[in-house]
This record gives structure tokens, C-alpha cells and sequence, in this order.
């Protein structure tokens, strides 16, 4: 798989395509009052008018002008922007393999970000070194951002390891399976840090599904009440699994914040300049004591839920296509070139580091170890335990039944 073929297609346009609108925070002054570039636009939704959206760079790669958040990107140079482009092609590419890999038997199972580069690669680059991250388990991108080797995700998923890295190493947790709880974790750290005077933020990643489940909502009122330096930052795909958003909520996603007290936002997702200055503000409010933010990253999963999901149930091809078309990749790629931000060089040496990422990614995992299967048995309880010691030894005589007399 190319870099071509995953990030640089031409997309095929739809009504679909359209500019977003504008800047629209929860709590404080309309953004879109401030709008220096193209008018928002707004369409029908549940409430009486699809919110408004926070975008730098439209689908077809032109910058427009915004009053509010220019200011956090715009000091950002040529070889910055190449570096978010390299940041979003590389994740993608990486992505890809552990998608490959898994349907190769290599991998117990895989959650796929495609489609999600703008808001992750933004987001993590937003982040400084100080600050600690909290992910649910798709975060690849913002793992990637805060220097975390792509094979320790792959030892977790194939089983070999519980994670594969130090979290205080990188500030970056190891990845949470439980839906949602990882942002109570982060808002304690928070309080954590609050008390103890640090100049540090935390950012708490998760996504619409998991917006409903009651842990984000605790997170949310103790980050409120303590005034946490906390940003929850909602990758809202779309789908929780093969539910709908409209299927979980009556108001748009970010607007849930007003009830607990704080600013929300609604950005593109699929722009990675956008998602870039918004979690810039996002954590410079929270570093300067003024309490918690919710970002609504507005994008798509262009794959499947994970790799045991067949998303064709659920989904319309028509609805697939029209994202496709507002590819947070293509779009970057399309500014770059239109104001000579990168030439052909820099394109064809990225497809040559992809390939060698991509091969370095299957030769690590192939190097691996097949998981230890009777490891599930070990810490269940913290002494032994006579049931599961008969259930190991069960499941045990179970394996030994596949293996004939010559070993095999």
C-alpha cells in the first residue's frame, strides 16, 4: 500500500463537500461574530440548525480566516506543516499494516483511526511535552505524536504485552479498553496537578459512543466543580459501533458541556489546522486556571468500528463517499502544494519512509511471540485459587487436544 493510494487520491465531489461554518464555543462569545473569512452555514438538524464548526482549511484545501483561533497557528512555519502532513500520512500508513496484519492472523484484533488523522495528529501536536494524555484504545495517532513505537500498540493487540510502554515516559497512558473510564482517570490527575502548582495540562481522548456512558459524565461535573486542568476531547465519528449519534443524543455533542458549566466546541476533525489551534486554546485555558473545555472533533471513521465489525450492516456507500471527499490528508496536501508549502521531493521522500515504515511494522510483529494463552489465569486473584487453577488445567488439557503425535 502506497501513500498514494491511502492519502493522495483525487476524491470525487459531493453535494456533501460543501465549507463548514465557523467557531461556536459554549459559555463564552460567539466565534462566528468574529469571523473574518467565509460565513458559517447551517443545515437541518434536531435542534433546529446543525451547529456551527470550527475550520481553517475547507475540504478543497483552501484557507479561510478566523478571527479567534488564527492566532494559535499563526506563528506555524512551511516545515511545520510538512511535519503534520508526514504526521498523518506515516500514522495512516502504520494503520493500514496493523488493519493487514490482523486479517492475516497476526493480530487478535485491530481498531482502525482511518479517517481520523486531522483530529489526532492536531490534537496530540497541540499537546507539550509536560502535559499527560489519557487515550481510549484508537488514539494510534496521538500515540504517535507523543513518541510512542508502533509495535508496543501492536504487542497489546496480538497479546504479547499489556501495553508495551512506561506511560510516565511519554505522559501518554496506556491504552483503556473500558469505555469511558480513562476520564475519570484524567480528571483526577488533574486535580492532581492543579494541587500540586503544576504548569501542566491533561487532555482525555474518547469518543461519541462513550459520551454517553455515565463515567465521562462524572468526569465532566468533578472537572467542573474542582476546576480540573482538564480537556475532554470527543472524537465524534459518527457511529458508536453501528449506532448513529442521533440514536444517543437530542443536542449537538460539544453543547453537553453548558449544563456542567464550561466551554464546548465543535471543530472540523478533518482539519488538522483546525483541531491544532482549538486544542491549543483548549489547553491554554486549562493551564491558566480557568477549568475544563470540551472539544467536539467533528469527522468520520472511514473503517470499521474494529476489525470483527462489518460496517456495510450499517452504513450507506453514499455516506462513506461524501467523506471521502473531505479527506483530512488529500486536504492538507492540497494547500501544501497550492502555496508551496512542499514540493515533489518532499512527496516522493514520504512515500519512501512509508515503505520503510510499513516494513519495519511487519517485521516487528512477525517477530513476536505467539501470546501465552494460560497468562489469562495469572492474577485473577491475589493468591491462588482452587477454581481457577481446575479452569487453567482444563483450558490447558483443551489446547493439548489440537496437538497430534508428531508435535503439530
Amino acid at each position: 500500500m502506497t501513500v498514494e493510494s491511502t492519502a493522495a487520491r483525487k476524491p470525487r465531489r459531493s453535494a456533501g463537500t460543501k465549507s463548514a461554518a465557523s467557531a461556536s464555543t459554549t459559555g463564552t462569545k460567539s466565534a462566528a461574530s468574529k469571523r473574518t473569512g467565509a460565513a458559517a452555514k447551517k443545515s437541518p438538524g434536531a435542534t433546529g440548525g446543525e451547529p456551527e464548526l470550527v475550520q481553517l482549511l475547507t475540504p478543497e484545501g483552501e484557507r479561510v480566516q478566523d478571527a479567534t483561533y488564527d492566532p494559535y497557528v499563526a506563528d506555524i512555519t512551511s516545515e511545520e506543516l510538512r511535519g503534520l502532513y508526514r504526521d498523518m500520512v506515516l500514522s495512516r500508513r502504520f494503520d493500514a499494516e496493523a488493519t493487514s496484519l490482523q486479517r492475516q492472523g497476526e493480530l487478535g484484533l485491530w481498531a482502525s483511526m482511518l479517517g481520523q488523522e486531522a483530529a489526532q495528529i492536531g490534537s496530540g501536536r497541540a499537546t507539550r511535552d509536560d502535559d499527560y494524555v489519557f487515550p481510549t484504545y484508537r488514539e494510534h495517532g496521538v500515540a504517535w505524536c507523543r513518541g510512542v513505537d508502533p509495535t508496543n500498540l501492536l504487542g497489546m493487540f496480538r497479546g504479547v504485552n499489556n501495553g508495551g510502554w512506561d506511560p510516565n515516559s511519554n505522559n501518554f497512558h496506556l491504552y483503556t479498553i473500558v469505555i469511558g473510564s480513562q476520564t475519570l482517570h484524567a480528571t483526577g490527575y488533574a486535580m492532581g496537578v492543579a494541587k500540586d502548582g503544576a504548569d501542566s495540562a491533561v487532555i482525555a481522548y474518547f469518543g461519541d459512543g462513550a459520551s454517553s456512558q455515565g463515567d465521562v459524565l462524572e468526569a465532566f461535573n468533578f472537572g467542573a466543580v474542582y476546576n480540573a486542568p482538564v480537556v475532554f476531547f470527543c472524537q465524534n465519528n459518527q457511529w458508536a459501533i453501528s449506532e448513529p449519534t442521533e440514536r444517543q443524543m437530542r443536542v449537538p455533542l460539544y453543547q453537553r458541556a453548558q449544563g456542567f458549566g464550561f466551554p464546548g466546541v465543535r471543530v472540523d476533525g478533518n482539519d488538522v489546522l483546525a483541531s491544532l489551534a482549538v486544542t491549543r486554546w483548549a489547553l491554554e485555558r486549562a493551564r491558566s486556571g480557568e477549568g475544563p473545555t470540551l472539544v467536539e472533533a467533528f469527522t468520520y471513521r472511514m473503517g470499521a468500528h474494529t476489525t470483527s465489525d462489518d460496517p456495510t450492516k450499517y452504513r450507506a456507500d453514499e455516506e462513506r463517499e461524501a467523506w471521502e471527499a473531505k479527506d483530512p490528508i488529500l486536504r492538507l496536501r492540497t494547500y501544501l502544494e497550492a502555496a508551496n508549502h512542499a514540493d515533489e521531493a518532499f512527496f516522493a521522500e514520504l512515500e519512501a519512509e512509508s515503505e520503510t515504515l510499513g516494513k519495519r511494522v511487519r517485521d516487528a510483529v512477525r517477530a513476536m511471540p505467539d501470546p501465552d494463552s494460560l497468562a489469562i489465569f495469572e492474577h485473577a486473584y491475589a493468591d491462588g485459587h482452587a477454581l481457577v487453577d481446575e479452569e487453567r488445567a482444563q483450558f490447558a488439557a483443551y489446547q493439548a487436544s489440537f496437538v497430534d503425535e508428531g508435535g503439530n
